[in-house]
């Protein structure tokens, strides 16, 4: 089971269903490099390209429903969050693996349960409790975390991890944790949260709309299977 708010306010409504940017195309096999070197072959990544790909696909599909401009769009964003998924996957095999390789396959993983990719969300989970298990205070990990357990319908489990990237300033995480109260019947606490987001976000449009909604009546909490 998912949750999602319906706003019912025409300009929020009008901004969720609004026209999504195309997604690009990418070759993921440019993520993996092999140089040869005196000692032998040497592995890299470009970083640089993978979040490039990440960011795209997080346009698209970090939340629930995703939004593409085509069916198109879907279908190789889906793709290319499998393959990413795939390669990420091997680099973690190591038990040494680096935070941000970790982070990183988490993410992808979180984004292929929202695009119905098998397994994902399970990968997903693991990822993100084993890097929090080596890194428990890394922000942006207990921010990833709090957000995919809200995802999935875990509300009361991600607020300690979303709490904890407030802490650490991750002025987003606020914004997350008025969601999950307000999806958790708690409208009070969402406020507070939405409230002081807005103080440090003045410019999302966003979030006034929905404190206004929510402060009108004009908010609903309806729960929709995948």
């Amino acid at each position: 089971m998912r949750f999602f708010f319906t706003l019912l306010l025409a300009a929020a409504c009008a901004s969720s269903s609004a026209w999504a940017a195309p997604y690009g195309n990418y070759d993921a096999r440019r993520i993996l490099s092999v140089t040869d070197t005196p000692t032998g072959k040497r592995h890299g990544i470009d970083l640089q390209y993978l979040d490039s790909m990440l960011a795209d696909i997080a346009s698209h599909a970090r939340n629930y429903p995703p939004v593409f401009d085509s069916d198109a769009d879907r279908q190789r964003a889906t793709r290319d969050t499998a393959t990413l998924a795939g390669m990420l996957g091997l680099l973690t095999q190591d038990a040494g693996a680096h935070p941000e390789i970790l982070l990183r396959a988490a993410t992808v993983n979180s984004y292929g349960h929202n695009l119905h990719i098998n397994g994902a969300a399970e990968k997903a989970n693991a990822l993100f409790q084993r890097l929090l298990a080596a890194a428990p205070d890394h922000p942006r990990s207990n921010h990833a975390y709090g957000v995919f357990l809200a995802g999935v319908a875990r509300s009361a489990e991600s607020l300690p991890y979303l709490e904890k990237a407030l802490a650490a300033g991750i002025a987003d995480a606020g914004y997350a944790l008025g969601l999950v109260h307000l999806g958790l019947g708690d409208q009070a606490r969402a406020l507070q949260y939405l409230e002081s987001y807005k103080a440090r976000a003045p410019a999302d449009p966003q979030v006034a709309a929905l404190i206004e909604a929510i402060r009108s009546g004009k908010v609903t909490v309806r729960r929709e299977s995948k």
